[in-house]
This record gives C-alpha cells, sequence and structure tokens, in this order.
C-alpha cells in the first residue's frame, strides 16, 4: 500500500509540474502551479523537499532586493 501511496503521489506531482510548464509558453499561473506540484511531490519525496525549499530562500533573496529599505528619507 505505501508503494501505490508513494506512485500515485509521483504521478499527481510530475502531471502538475508538467502542466505548470506548459503554462510557461501558454497564458496562465505558472509560477504559482509548478511549486504546487513539487509540494505535492514533497509529501513523498526528501528531494522535493529539498527543492521547494530551495525555491522559498530564493524567494526570500529576491524579495529582499526588490523591497525598498524600510526606513524612508521621508521619516527623517
Amino acid at each position: 500500500m505505501p508503494r501505490l501511496r508513494k506512485t500515485l503521489v509521483a504521478i499527481i506531482g510530475i502531471t502538475i509540474i508538467l502542466f505548470g510548464i506548459v503554462l510557461i509558453v501558454l497564458p496562465g499561473p505558472a509560477i504559482i502551479v509548478i511549486p504546487l506540484g513539487f509540494a505535492v511531490l514533497a509529501t513523498e519525496f526528501a528531494w522535493a523537499r529539498c527543492v521547494l525549499k530551495r525555491g522559498e530562500l530564493l524567494v526570500r533573496k529576491v524579495r529582499r532586493s526588490v523591497q525598498p529599505e524600510k526606513t524612508s528619507k521621508a521619516s527623517r
């Protein structure tokens, strides 16, 4: 039974990721669908948890570089 669950999770997760990749060229929310596929895979696979964690770290890094400083010049 655990093998069946792992297989079903793999099929569903990979299908979601492939759909997300298709959405890169078609209009759609690929940036949401691809991580969702990795989140499904992360329920059963350690490598997918690592990929998801690296993606989260990358998003935090990009947000920090894009967001303006919290101290603004107007408050001086």
